[in-house]
């Protein structure tokens, strides 16, 4: 098994537009959290199975293990080694790509930033989100703009040489001007990728609350897709590849692989598994996992409490709260809406070894259709949205369902 997600769920507060499965003010359950946690990825090292055959593009991918959260750098470092070593035992650190994700507002200095990077991780993803701070006080951020600034200039400090940064925008009060001086900003930074995403208001969240009482307005569709339109010319200038429908790295090396064409080198491998509809192991509360290979090909979910979780492992059971069955279809479609973000969309060569038949024969009727509408395209090999195309995704992919 090549790739890994690990959850960490705690968070020093919600975001208000948040619905992660993550907790605030719960850091006393921290250390028996990562007791439990470890179990979990023990007793998966003991039951993984090698992975699938896999196709030229998903076995060109580096072995990942990616901290997701909540908020990781919660976690001492000791705790943190400790993940890792079992962790290790799945997806060996070396030459691996081992990402954990951070927020300004947590990253404990230059010191905890070394001690991280002699770990084994070697890409930190910083959630800075906005450069506004009213708009970071809205989103229930705790850190400002000029926190962002300091913690990104240490973590180049302390060694990291892969950092990305998420920022999210159509947020309230958010104007083109104000998005373009961030955008004008963040080139200037240096920074190796960028991942950009739009405002989704998630029911069950203060923001949605907020925005549907009319105590907090939010740009409209139009305003938010010029936004967009103005990152993505932002960054071509700046020499960053577009090679994702929310992601951009440095243009260095690009091409350097042959089976994965136009990817940059900086590109994230962990995300590009799940582009590539590959089979990757989750541990962790609420984690999901997808699973191809044997008679059973499924996706499961990990127990979402973080008190159940702990219980569940305590008792020597896995924690799994769902085990979903994937049927051929399933598999077909996911590979196509998945492979459809990537710029190079998805090649015929990696849908046959994926899903065992041919494109062709199986989305043909659909794939004539949205060439004619104009919102894809055939490229030697491949079909990809067209940049028309990749403004209406959504719509695209529901036609492979």
């Amino acid at each position: 098994m090549k790739h890994l997600y690990i959850h960490i769920p705690f968070c020093r507060s919600r975001c208000s537009y948040c619905d992660f499965n993550t907790y605030a003010n719960r850091e006393d359950r921290i250390e028996a959290y990562v007791v439990a946690l470890c179990a979990e990825l023990r007793l998966l090292a003991e039951t993984v199975s090698p992975a699938p055959h896999a196709s030229a593009e998903a076995a060109s991918l580096h072995p990942t293990i990616f901290l997701g959260g909540g908020t990781p750098t919660l976690l001492s470092l000791g705790q943190m080694e400790r993940v890792l070593e079992a962790a290790s035992a799945i997806v060996p650190l070396a030459n691996a790509e081992v990402s954990s994700e951070s927020n300004p507002g947590t990253i404990l200095g230059r010191n905890y930033l070394r001690g991280l990077r002699q770990l084994g991780v070697n890409r930190l993803s910083m959630g800075v989100q906005s450069l506004h701070d009213p708009t970071l006080r809205i989103l229930g951020r705790i850190h400002t703009a000029d926190e962002a600034r300091r913690s990104y200039a240490e973590a180049r400090e302390a060694g990291f040489d892969n950092i990305n940064l998420d920022f999210i925008f159509g947020l309230p009060g958010q104007d083109q001007t104000q998005w373009e001086d961030t955008l004008n900003e963040i080139v200037t930074w240096g920074v190796d990728h960028v991942s950009l995403y739009s405002l989704i208001l998630e029911e069950q969240t203060p923001l949605y609350a907020q925005v549907t009482a009319g105590r907090v307005s939010i740009p409209d569709d139009d305003a938010t897709a010029t936004m967009y339109e103005s990152a993505m010319s932002h960054f071509a200038a700046a020499d960053y590849v577009q090679y994702e429908i929310s992601n951009f790295a440095r243009k260095d090396d690009v091409g350097q692989s042959k089976t994965l064409p136009d990817i940059p080198a900086r590109a994230c491998h962990h995300n590009l598994a799940y582009w590539l509809n590959s089979d990757y192991l989750a541990a962790g509360a609420g984690a999901y996992g997808h699973i191809t290979s044997g008679d059973s090909p499924h996706r499961y979910s990990d127990i979402l409490a973080i008190d159940a979780y702990i219980a569940t492992m305590d008792a020597g059971h896995r924690p799994l709260a769902e085990t979903i069955p994937l049927s051929a279809a399933d598999r077909r479609a996911e590979t196509m809406m998945m492979g459809l973000r990537l710029n190079v969309g998805v090649g015929e060569d990696h849908f046959a070894a994926r899903c065992g038949e041919a494109l062709a024969d199986v989305y043909g009727p659909q794939i004539t259709e949205l060439i004619s509408q104009g919102l894809i395209e055939r490229t030697p090999g491949r079909v990809r949205l067209t940049p028309h195309g990749r403004m209406l995704g959504n719509q695209v992919f529901l036609r492979f369902l």
